[in-house]
């Protein structure tokens, strides 16, 4: 394509493509915007666009310049209020975390050390008895009696709350 060319899309098409995109959208500027960009994108693949397929060139670019946009909008409108949101995640994630030592601290040192290997650490009962010298019948009833406890617990805590 020709700058000859070129101009001549710009004075044939750019109205078209604007009000295509205005109908979509309906913000002038995000139209205005992405009409600048699809121009300026023909203009960068000039030497590659041959004239007689500008016109579709040009709304296929502005179509996908407009799905890009309205995901971007749609991504930082869903992202605004991060920081706060994550603020208060972590505030929970904190009490949940506080709740639970509670809880654990509830439990016999043997019922406490067993939930935590098996839960946080992930042993198996084979492992957890080898560490702590007990069968590993013992290991499932001390575990199942700490979990009891522990449910119990923060059943207690949630009639309070």
């Amino acid at each position: 394509m020709t700058i000859n060319e070129y101009n001549i899309c710009v004075n044939t098409y750019s109205d078209d493509v604007y009000r295509f995109l205005l109908k979509q959208l309906g913000n002038e500027m995000e139209a205005e915007d992405i009409v600048q960009n699809t121009f300026e994108k023909l203009w960068r693949n000039r030497e590659t666009v041959f004239f007689d397929k500008a016109k579709s060139y040009l709304f296929t670019v502005a179509y996908r310049n407009m799905i890009d946009y309205t995901r971007r909008q749609k991504f930082v409108g869903s992202n605004e209020n991060m920081p706060e949101q994550r603020e208060r995640d972590f505030e929970v994630q904190l009490e949940q975390r506080e709740v639970l030592e509670l809880g654990l601290n509830q439990l016999s040192d043997i019922q406490k050390t067993l939930i935590l290997l098996r839960d946080y650490e992930g042993y198996s009962y084979e492992e957890m008895a080898e560490m702590t010298e007990l069968t590993i019948s013992q290991v499932k009833v001390y575990l199942f009696r700490g979990r009891k406890k522990l449910q119990q617990f923060l059943k207690a805590l949630d009639k309070v709350g």
